[in-house]
């Protein structure tokens, strides 16, 4: 029963997702819009009165004596936020700074509802944040930290990555305990409880704001005038070309940002529970299978088509899907039906898998990392700003 309930709910949610992107047709699609439509409405008067509280100082953010440094997006899924965060997270702890990664590990194991209940009986003291990372070594999975942050913690040797929802808590807990002093926010974008100095919005040039309608209908968090917001605009999944449109809307809503073209870029192929890496001409001409659960398959896709490879067969799950067994198991069985040479998948659901799975087929995940096409002069700016704040006024 558990089985079949959660096979429903999971094509439930994949229409739910087909009707937001316009994918699906016919009456039921159209009954589903019109009644996300009306959610909408709703959830857009909740989010203006939130910001109009918080200008209004009648909800008051939290300053923590320590720079405060906002990675986020107006979207929900897709935009490529982790990459840019572990660039600026790697910069400036080259230049000295003590960093910490504050998230709130989205989709990650929390402990249980009776656990909570039992500490809000007992009047018990709040759990500290989970520590993935003390700059050291990493202390958690994926399951318990979440996607991001196990693959900010595995990548930035050197930087503390904490989760918890109360970011405020985080950030004290990072500048007490390890004397941190440089806060970055990953999607914190929408977390006004603690206010950054700096403000970088992320914009998937691709995609940038959906059909323009606020979630449950759309894809947006805030209106699309909170672009006003940010003190720096990145524009993601750059094919180097400007969109004078996109600019100008950008430009509209905040005349004095700063805008920075970038783009995912691969690197190498990793091997799934190896220190094997294989230069990216190796799937040149391979018959190749690939899987992912991310909010755009269809990226990651193109990469490896783009590079050579020929896609005998592809799975795509929902966005932070974590795998079973019964599903490896189906993708290596097609995979050697198909008589491919071995399977592709991303960073991202690389760090889903169990790392004891045996694999029958070689498989490898693509590693991406961020490439600033234009305005990297104004990227370098912001790192300085942030070392240095008193070489420029701050926003």
């Amino acid at each position: 029963m558990s089985s079949w309930l959660n096979r429903k709910l999971r094509s439930f949610e994949a229409f739910a997702i087909d009707v937001v992107f316009g994918r699906a047709e016919g009456s039921a699609a159209t009954f589903f819009a019109g009644f996300l439509q009306a959610l909408s409405f709703l959830f857009n008067g909740i989010v203006q009165l939130r910001y109009w509280l918080y200008r209004r100082r009648i909800l008051q953010d939290q300053p923590l004596g320590c720079l405060v440094v906002v990675v986020g997006n107006l979207t929900v899924g897709g935009t490529g936020k982790t990459p840019v965060v572990e660039k600026f997270a790697a910069a400036l702890r080259d230049r000295g700074r003590k960093v910490a990664i504050l998230s709130r590990g989205y989709k990650s194991k929390s402990p249980p509802f009776w656990r909570k209940w039992l500490n809000w009986i007992t009047h018990a003291a709040e759990p500290p944040p989970r520590i993935v990372s003390d700059g050291k070594q990493v202390l958690l999975d994926s399951e318990h930290a979440g996607d991001e942050p196990f693959m900010l913690a595995r990548n930035l040797p050197g930087v503390l990555v904490l989760v918890d929802k109360n970011r405020v808590k985080a950030g004290m807990y990072a500048i007490r305990k390890f004397g941190c002093d440089t806060l970055v926010l990953d999607d914190g974008f929408q977390y006004l409880p603690l206010k950054g100095r700096l403000n970088l919005l992320l914009v998937d040039k691709t995609n940038p704001f959906g059909n323009g309608h606020l979630l449950p209908r759309g894809i947006l968090r805030e209106p699309i005038k909170h672009l006003s917001r940010a003190s720096y605009v990145f524009l993601t999944k750059s094919n180097g070309q400007r969109d004078e449109e996109l600019e100008e809307l950008i430009k509209k809503h905040n005349p004095g940002a700063d805008i920075i073209e970038c783009a995912h870029r691969p690197q190498y192929l990793k091997r799934f529970g190896s220190d094997e890496k294989q230069p990216l001409d190796f799937l040149k001409g391979k018959r190749v299978a690939t899987f992912s659960g991310i909010a755009v398959p269809e990226s990651f896709e193109k990469f490896v088509r783009d590079l050579g490879g020929s896609i005998v067969c592809t799975r795509r799950f929902l966005d932070h899907y974590r795998f079973q067994k019964d599903d490896l198991d189906s993708i290596f069985k097609e995979a050697m039906d198909n008589k491919v040479e071995f399977v592709v998948t991303t960073e991202k659901d690389s760090v889903r898998i169990d790392p004891d799975m045996p694999c029958p087929v070689p498989l490898y995940y693509l590693r991406l990392e961020i490439e600033i096409l234009q305005g990297a002069a104004d990227f370098n700016e912001a790192v300085e700003r942030i070392c240095f704040p008193g070489a420029a006024a701050l926003p």
